[in-house]
């Protein structure tokens, strides 16, 4: 039961960030060309974290359902924290013009490299 909910909760969150991916980036096609450069710049590297990371999740969360690893599970939430942390700060900083929020940037991409190591640890118990 537990699992099941775990496995709800990614797939519903990959869901949102996979559709948000794709409003975003096409947001920047239409809107960048009206945009600074830096804000452009900001954007496009929060926007591309979060569709890599997007992609890395759920590829995490099909291999979950074959191999209940507690390492797999951290793996998830890093991801998926370290997705709001980065690209949502970096959203938010620029589209709302709340830099203060941008700290939250250095967390979210400690949490994503994490996120990989978690792997390493996967590999080595194989």
């Amino acid at each position: 039961m537990i699992k099941q909910i775990k496995s709800r909760a990614f797939v519903i969150f990959i869901g949102i960030s996979g559709c948000f991916s794709v409003l975003f980036g096409a947001w920047l096609a239409h809107a960048g060309s009206h945009l600074s450069p830096d804000i452009v710049n900001r954007v496009n590297t929060a926007h591309h974290y979060q569709v890599i990371h997007t992609l890395a999740l759920l590829i995490i969360t099909v291999w979950r359902t074959r191999n209940e690893s507690k390492i797999l599970l951290v793996s998830s939430l890093c991801f998926a924290l370290g997705i709001l942390c980065f690209s949502g700060s970096l959203y938010l900083k620029t589209l709302l013009n709340l830099p203060a929020i941008g700290g939250l940037a250095p967390i979210g991409g400690v949490l994503l490299a994490i996120g990989w190591l978690c792997l390493v640890f996967i590999g080595k118990k194989s």
